[in-house]
């Protein structure tokens, strides 16, 4: 029996069919709704950005109340009296330098999750598409898993037909046997391989993953805009979310250091303090008292002498962390360079990769073909056929992989270069058919 069936189901698994099944925008958009991760940035911006109230609040007036009834008793024959007071205080910070400095450090560290938050944002762009990207290639692998083994179960068992009728040795029999057999462990890999990429991809979104389109034949093989990494480079110094954040964190460990720098200077307050009383007695009505309400004003000094060198402590914990901070960027900006020269290099390699893959998917078709028709006329041996079956899957599955992998590699570089938004999701899925 020829190897019909191995033709006819690579050549399948290699057109993309029209599909009505969720599209990468589909995904995207559930994701965006139930992705956990997203939803852990959002709400750690929000408590985060709470501390500029806080803060601010520190340097606003601040009024308090107060109420007392008291009672003393006196015994059996004394009986017992009893006092009131109300008050109400008023204080408004004049100077505090601390204050103003923990205002502009708390700005800062909002501004820094601000920064994270777009950063989570464009990596769930990343996120989703890798995501349906691995469940499209765990796809391509299984079916030509199956193929291969099929193809191998067609070859075991014409061998074994040749061998019974003296055509062939055993050695064909047992030969093709034992790559059928491998072939069937490669199919059951490849499946749960795919069960595991629909839960990724379900984990994400919250939803069970079903059929999915995929990516069309025509692929615009376009390299990145503009066409030098350089620029790529320059925008991402500028722009990368995560890096933007980190230099926000170096500024918030300065404002910390004047803070606790501050901790030696003067403050000064202002306040307005209200109070009135009355007082009587069970037993004596001429006790009875009533204190006119009264009012203060003032301005309060307040200066700082010695502290048992916690302020200098402070100080020094500061000037670490503001290291610390300084330290954390410059990893990141180096970071950043890294991955935007990789993803740019990347999806320029790409584009050749594509195209020789899909070369060797050609030349893998032509060679199966020749090298099946030369067994026929016993001028190629029982292991080539073998082999060129393996090398054949195995270019249609390098040829999958690379395909997948260009147009997430460009989705890379923008998310690198903190330029990755929705319009970058559209386009691709544009591409799905």
């Amino acid at each position: 029996m020829r190897l019909k069936l191995l033709t006819l189901a690579l050549a399948l698994a290699a057109i993309s069919l029209p599909s009505h099944g969720t599209d990468l925008l589909d995904a995207y958009h559930d994701a965006r709704a139930n992705d956990p991760v997203l939803a852990q940035a959002d709400a750690t911006r929000l408590a985060t950005g709470e501390g500029v109230d806080q803060a601010r609040a520190l340097l606003l007036p601040q009024i308090n109340g107060s109420m007392s009834l008291n009672q003393t008793n006196g015994g059996n024959l004394m009986g017992h009296s009893r006092s009131r007071s109300i008050g109400g205080t008023l204080s408004q910070t004049v100077f505090d330098f601390s204050k103003y400095a923990n205002l502009k450090a708390a700005h800062s560290a909002s501004a820094a999750q601000d920064e994270l938050y777009q950063a989570a944002a464009q990596d769930l762009y990343v996120r989703v598409a890798t995501a349906y990207f691995g469940v499209l290639t765990s796809e391509d692998a299984l079916t030509f898993a199956k193929a291969n083994e099929d193809a191998f179960r067609q070859q075991y068992e014409q061998s074994d037909q040749r061998f019974k009728v003296g055509l062939s040795a055993v050695t064909d029999v047992y030969q093709a046997k034992a790559y059928y057999e491998a072939a069937k462990s490669q199919t059951i890999t490849a499946q749960n391989t795919l069960n595991d990429a629909r839960e990724a991809l379900t984990q994400i979104t919250g939803k069970p993953t079903g059929d999915l389109k995929k990516l069309r034949d025509d692929l615009p093989m376009d390299p990145p805009t503009p066409a030098d990494q350089d620029s790529w480079v320059k925008q991402a110094l500028q722009t990368n979310p995560s890096l933007l954040a980190q230099k926000n964190n170096v500024e918030t460990a300065q404002h910390n250091i004047t803070a606790a720098r501050a901790g030696h200077l003067p403050t000064i307050s202002a306040g307005v303090t209200y109070g009135k009383g009355a007082g009587w007695s069970e037993t004596d009505a001429a006790s009875r008292y009533r204190d006119p309400a009264s009012t203060t004003i003032g301005l309060t000094l307040t200066v700082p002498i010695f502290s048992g060198g916690a302020t200098q402590s402070r100080v020094r914990q500061s000037i670490y962390e503001r290291d610390s901070a300084t330290d954390a960027m410059e990893s990141q900006r180096r970071q950043v360079i890294r991955d935007t020269l990789n993803y740019y290099r990347s999806v320029i390699a790409g584009i050749a990769q594509v195209e020789s893959a899909k070369a060797s998917v050609d030349s893998g078709q032509k060679a199966l073909d020749a090298t099946r028709a030369g067994f026929e006329v016993g001028t190629q041996t029982m292991t080539n056929v073998l082999l060129a079956i393996q090398t054949l899957t195995s270019s249609e599955s390098t040829y999958s992989q690379a395909r997948h992998q260009f147009i997430l590699n460009k989705l890379l570089l923008r998310e690198t270069a903190g330029t990755a938004d929705l319009k970058d999701i559209e386009t691709i899925n544009a591409l799905l058919q």
